[in-house]
């Protein structure tokens, strides 16, 4: 298992960042999300006042950043340049903006390298949008998690009032129905399944039952089982 590398796909709010996370917990693997990392380019980008559309800037901006990912006591814990924006780079203001980032492929490429000297280091679970068809497409076992988006919306919408947000049901399904339409539709590296990915909707199923699917496919995987 300490070699294995585990790719994650789908759209916002299909679970994937909380399932890749304890995924790699109990397969003692390392986690990577790759979402948080365009995230905190977005929150840099913002905080800095630097033109969002203006790739060539927003690509430096990236290629001089530190990004850090590390345990944390609730979680993965973000730091950029030394700042933890584990909270930070979940503001509706960066959830926003980040689809523009991530569609630009100066950017990609930059966080793209960082990704694969993470996965260098060892057996990693990753999860994004492009993982299994361009970060990791040797990824030894490859998923594509969906939900419908009344599903995901609810999940979206417990976690923003859990911190303490106000937010609009209507707008807020709205919004990820766009941002599916602009990850599906971005000119580099759009929102697909690989090929050899398996499907899982995660539509009325428990985190724990999507984690044992995986678990269980990542040591049939192991087992030289297809």
């Amino acid at each position: 298992m300490s070699r294995l590398s585990i790719a994650i796909d789908g759209p916002a709010g299909a679970g994937k960042s909380t399932v890749a996370r304890q995924v790699a917990g109990r397969l003692g693997l390392t986690y990577v999300d790759t979402g948080a990392m365009y995230r905190a380019i977005t929150w840099k980008a913002l905080k800095e006042q630097v033109d969002l559309r203006d790739e060539q800037t927003v690509s430096r901006l990236a290629r001089e950043t530190e990004i850090r990912l590390t345990p944390g006591k609730d979680g993965m814990e973000v730091w950029v340049d030394g700042e933890r924006v584990t909270r930070a780079i979940r503001t509706p203001e960066v959830t926003s903006h980040v689809s523009l980032i991530a569609g630009q492929q100066r950017v990609r490429e930059v966080l793209v390298d960082k990704q694969r000297e993470m996965a260098s280091r060892g057996g990693v679970v990753m999860d994004g949008r492009d993982i299994g068809t361009h970060v990791l497409p040797d990824a030894d076992v490859k998923v594509f998690l969906t939900a419908s988006i009344e599903e995901r919306a609810k999940r979206r919408y417990r976690e923003l009032v859990r911190r303490g947000y106000k937010v609009d049901w209507e707008e807020l399904k709205e919004e990820i129905r766009i941002r599916d339409e602009k990850d599906r539709n971005r000119e580099h590296s759009p929102l697909r399944p690989a090929e050899d990915a398996v499907h899982l909707d995660t539509t009325g199923l428990s985190i724990e039952e999507v984690i044992r699917a995986i678990l269980d496919l990542s040591r049939s995987k192991v087992g030289g089982v297809e």
